[in-house]
């Protein structure tokens, strides 16, 4: 595929902003057109960024002729909206989640060869990550024997209640887990792979009769030789940097936001900041610093007819943890 990939975004949210943003500084993209229930957020995206806003993706397909859909709408719709472009032949960008449940999942793996399908895992992207991945595949940590993941992170009522459908299992899918702390979940599967879940459980602390996803997640995995703690919250004070940690033969590996440190078992420690400067990131700081990079990333491979790392085979690892651990908390 030569020349611009020519590419529209649906939901003109926050996460828009940071997605228009990157193409925008992609020679290789050509932003055309955005589309919202709330048409006036599309028209405020066409104006600032350029091209045209639809109140609808419906609207947007039947006017427009695209290559690549940026899905950056609630939950529950971006498989729905996946498989509409997919029959159009359209690559689709999704952020996450991917799905909500396991019926949507088996939807959007039966699209099978109609459309690339691209999901936005950024922090697999971070600086930190990709030297913690370079050291695991020089050898020299060893075996991996255990992972931790923690995210604890402050979401009050108004972030629920203004939104219109977070906090509802129907539109969100859950909480704690699948919103803010599905991405430290990709880390532990995409250096662990497929996960087993010994036991999980989920409570709401502090927002009781706000909403009916959980706040609060904990988690016990299986990795065959390893062993997995996971825990996410946003009952917290704060947005603190999440950990990710792996203990390994000969060292322990962790991620604190950006920073990289080794814990060698000689007694020498080591650190590396891989932090963005904060005028640079588009967006959130926790989001991470790499939805540029990700993008760039998916948009090479669909020109390049290459494999996308975070393609639906790339990320199922992640989605089947995920549901699983749900299920387990749910008791399903």
């Amino acid at each position: 595929m030569s020349g611009k990939l020519r590419c529209a975004i649906a939901g003109c949210g926050g996460i828009a902003q940071v997605h228009a943003r990157a193409l925008k500084n992609m020679p290789e993209a050509e932003l055309l057109a955005f589309a919202d229930i709330i048409p006036q957020r599309a028209e405020a995206m066409a104006e600032k960024f350029g091209g045209r806003g639809y109140g609808s993706l419906e609207e947007l397909l039947d006017h427009e002729q695209i290559d690549v859909l940026h899905i950056c709408t609630p939950h529950y719709l971006h498989t729905p909206m996946a498989k509409t472009a997919a029959e159009l032949g359209i690559n689709i960008f999704t952020e996450k989640p991917p799905v909500i449940d396991r019926g949507q999942w088996a939807e959007l793996c039966g699209l099978g060869d109609k459309a690339r399908v691209g999901v936005c895992f950024q922090n697999r992207y971070n600086g930190s990550t990709r030297a913690l991945g370079g050291l695991l595949a020089s050898g020299e940590p060893g075996k991996i024997l255990g992972a931790r993941g923690f995210v604890t992170w402050r979401r009050d009522a108004p972030y629920y209640t203004e939104s219109g459908w977070r906090g509802s299992l129907k539109t969100e899918g859950g909480g704690a887990l699948i919103n803010q702390a599905v991405h430290t979940l990709d880390l532990m599967a995409y250096f662990l792979g497929a996960g087993r879940v010994l036991g999980a459980s989920l409570a709401n602390r502090h927002l009781k009769g706000v909403i009916e996803v959980e706040d609060t997640l904990e988690a016990a995995l299986d990795f065959g030789d390893a062993r997995g703690l996971f825990y996410a919250t946003t009952a917290y004070s704060v947005d603190a940097p999440i950990i990710f940690e792996l203990t390994c033969e000969n060292v322990t590996l962790r991620l604190e936001g950006e920073r990289f440190t080794r814990f060698w078992k000689d007694g020498r420690v080591e650190q590396e900041d891989f932090t963005v400067s904060a005028s640079t990131v588009p967006g959130k700081a926790y989001w991470g610093s790499s939805h540029q990079r990700c993008i760039e990333d998916f948009y090479r491979c669909v020109r390049d007819k290459e494999p996308f790392m975070n393609d639906l085979p790339g990320v199922s690892d992640t989605v089947e943890l995920m549901l699983s651990i749900y299920e387990a908390a749910r008791g399903c």
